[in-house]
């Protein structure tokens, strides 16, 4: 019974590894940007050792701070928009594995019991009654890829997967990096938020002497009006920065998907020390062909130039073979006596004549569906480039304005020490000690400003690079 079986199953697997395919040969597009970065490396950067790549730089060597990387990791474990990334990637799996199947046989076994009333016959006139039948049997059908189609179907969705996956790698660095530069506006919120209410003390006590100065007649009343509007001014400011901080908050908990144990809440301190390590960048502009959302835009790519050859291979005739094998029987007892052995084999072409335009058209849109790609592909190279050049020219100008900014904070309050001591001696007016309250306020603000900018700098820049993400652990 099973020979016919076994003989369509090997036939059939012969024919599909000798299947070719109609898809055009994939040759990747030459890249849209120079060889090498439009802004010059400067700054805390390290140069890349030979053969190395950004995406062989764990992130976990890149964060510092033990407190952010357990946050980090956090992250990964329980922010939604990743696990929904990696359900995508799972879904993508089985539409493969799906796909896939197509490419061989499918058998299944089946039986079934008839019973069914006769009429009179010319051959037993006046007979009537019920006949009962078995049978049982293995069916097999197989459509012969001679031109391809399935194997364009099938490379196209294994490219699809290998998209989803690319796309959740890329999630995740965007993760890290968001995550990164949440904990950085936090504590730099957080660092302004206790300037501001030193602030407000240091001036309540300036006021509150003012007050008694303004009641033994040794100040006038704009002075002290004006003492009171740098208080409420910076007590405007705290109150800011408490909202702020707040919002900030907020956003971290959305981003790490759960609460945040109390230790790894970010403090006024992390703005003042370095969290982020230094990024390889002496490297040319094609590692970015290794980014994971350029990886992804090219395996797109790939699918769409097998779902070329999968609509040229609808033009050609369609072969499919159907066969089975088994048993049939009126009596359950002597189902699977040999003499009740039965068998068919059911060859089938299927050749396209008219379709009314419907074949050339999927053949249209199957290159312009190509086209599409190409752009997006040449696209992310060129935001990627864009991204990583801006970063670059940022990296060396933060570092000389962190050290002015410090250079400025040191003078400041060199100055508003002096105008304070020549104030109390009388040999300074009250406007010129404000002006250096305002401007000395201002500094310590900027230096906390520039210490964010220079560290989301970095991490938008190892973002950009397309940073390692730890295939083992994460």
């Amino acid at each position: 019974m099973f020979k016919v079986v076994r003989y369509f199953a090997f036939a059939a697997l012969v024919l599909a590894s000798a299947a070719c395919t109609l898809a055009p040969r994939y040759e990747r597009p030459a890249s849209p940007i120079p060889d090498e970065w439009s802004a010059p490396l400067s700054g805390p950067a390290k140069t890349a050792a030979e053969g190395e790549s950004i995406d062989a730089l764990p992130w976990r060597e890149f964060v510092l701070s033990p407190k952010l990387e357990r946050l980090i990791e956090l992250a990964l474990e329980n922010n939604r928009d990743l696990r929904i990334a990696a359900l995508n990637v799972e879904r993508a799996r089985g539409l493969y594995r799906i796909q896939r199947s197509e490419l061989l046989p499918n058998a299944d076994v089946a039986g079934s019991y008839t019973r069914q009333r006769v009429p009179p016959t010319a051959t037993f006139p006046g007979r009537e009654g019920v006949v009962e039948q078995y049978s049982a049997s293995v069916g097999a059908a197989f459509e012969l890829d001679f031109f391809g189609r399935l194997r364009s179907l099938n490379r196209a969705a294994l490219e699809d997967f290998l998209a989803q996956e690319s796309s959740r790698r890329s999630l995740q660095i965007s993760l890290i990096a968001e995550v990164a530069q949440a904990f950085l506006v936090t504590a730099n919120d957080l660092a302004l938020k206790e300037l501001a209410e030193a602030t407000v003390r240091n001036q309540d006590e300036w006021f509150a002497l003012t007050q008694e100065r303004h009641r033994l007649g040794a100040a006038s009343g704009l002075e002290l009006n004006q003492a009171q509007t740098q208080v409420e001014s910076a007590r405007a400011d705290a109150a800011r920065y408490e909202g702020d901080v707040a919002r900030d908050l907020n956003a971290l908990r959305v981003l790490v998907g759960t609460d945040i144990p109390p230790e790894l809440m970010p403090a006024s301190d992390d703005a003042q020390t370095a969290l982020l390590g230094s990024v390889p960048v002496e490297l040319p502009s094609q590692v970015l062909l290794n980014r994971p959302d350029i990886l992804a835009a090219e395996h797109t790519l790939r699918a769409a130039n097998a779902n070329i050859g999968a609509a040229r291979a609808a033009f050609f005739p369609r072969i499919s073979l159907t066969g089975s094998a088994g048993y049939i029987s009126n009596e359950l007892s002597d189902l699977f006596d040999r003499n009740n052995r039965t068998w068919s084999f059911v060859p089938q072409l299927s050749v396209p004549i008219f379709q009314g335009g419907r074949l050339k058209a999927g053949l249209d849109v199957a290159h312009v569906d190509r086209e599409i790609a190409l752009a997006r592909y040449e696209q992310a190279i060129q935001i990627g480039f864009q991204e990583v050049s801006d970063a670059l020219a940022l990296t060396g100008t933060l570092t000389k304005q962190l050290e002015a900014q410090e250079r400025l904070v040191g003078a400041s309050a060199r100055a508003f020490e002096l105008s304070q001591a020549r104030r109390e001696a009388g040999q300074e007016s009250y406007l010129t000690l404000l002006d250096a309250q305002r401007s000395y306020y201002g500094a310590q603000q900027g230096l906390i400003a520039t210490r964010l900018a220079e560290q989301a700098n970095l991490v938008a820049l190892y973002r950009a690079l397309g940073g390692g993400w730890e295939r083992n652990r994460t």
